[in-house]
Formats: C-alpha cells, structure tokens, sequence
C-alpha cells in the first residue's frame, strides 16, 4: 500500500497522535505531540533556529579544542619519539661511559627489556655481584615489563638454569 502524504499533514497527524518517543540523548519518553516539529526542508520556526545556531557554535568550540589536542599530542608524540630514539642510541654506548664506573668486558648488553647485565668482578674470574641495569634519562620512567623484573629481583625470585 502506497500512502501518498505531504509533509505538513505529516506534521499536523504527529502533533494531534498520543505516540511516544524516546530521546537518544537521556532515553527519556516523551510525547511526540509536545516536541517541536516542523520541515526541515523550509524555513526554520525561531526556536529551531535558535537551537541550530546554539549547536553550530558548540560544535566550533569543540573542533577548536580538538584541533587545539591534535597539536599538542602530536608535539608531545614527536618528542617522545625524538627521547626514545636518542636513548636508543645513547644506551649503546653507556657501558664505556666513565662516571658510571662499569668495566665494559664485565657488561652484556640486552637492550630489551632491560639494557645490560653487569657482571662485577668477571675480568677477575671472581663475580661479586649481577646488576641489572637499565638506563633512563630525564624524566623515563620503568616500563611495565621493566618494573616486573625488578621485583622479580627484590623479591629474589631469580634462577640459573643449566641447560
């Protein structure tokens, strides 16, 4: 069955109906009699208007803030980049750093997930002590595998196995 009928006796059969709607917005019901309906395809009643100019200004507030995160993640990404990056390099050649102190023949370099193992004592075929150590700079943090491991360590739960 084809129902040919305008839109404005469309409008006038919603507004004199007892059906009920649900907001999307807070799934309230409410009765269709009592929103504002009007056609879309024609001039906007004054309060439509008001509400679409309302929406269309909070909609510009929000792309501005968005664009406003975009920027200021993707700075933050790059420069996050640029620390992994140079840390990346840097950890390479941390063994032969003087000020650390390390025998770089006692030093095995894992850079994943911990950077090296620290063998004291190895060049005199007596091992004092293992460190595991994992270099940082500014202000990096542990990672979560990182932090795992450490307290694998301070709780002494480490192993050798012979194989």
């Amino acid at each position: 069955m084809i129902i040919n009928m305008s839109i404005s006796t469309l409008i006038k059969d919603l507004k004199a109906s007892k059906l009920i709607a649900t907001c999307p917005k807070c799934d309230g019901d409410f009765k269709l009699a009592d929103s504002l309906l009007f056609d879309g395809a024609k001039a906007f009643p004054p309060i439509a208007r008001e509400i679409k100019q309302k929406l269309v200004e909070e909609f510009k507030e929000r792309e501005e803030l968005l664009k406003k995160r975009k920027i200021s993640v993707e700075v933050g990404a790059e420069q996050k980049a640029i620390d992994v990056g140079f840390g990346k390099i840097i950890e390479k050649f941390i063994p032969a750093y003087k000020e650390l102190n390390l025998q770089f023949a006692e030093c095995r370099l894992l850079f994943d997930p911990i950077d090296l193992i620290v063998f004291n004592g190895l060049l005199n075929r007596k091992v004092d002590f293992i460190h595991f150590t994992e270099i940082k700079s500014g202000n990096s943090q542990l990672n979560t595998h990182q932090k795992l491991i450490r307290q694998a360590v301070l709780d002494q739960r480490v192993d050798l196995k012979v194989v």
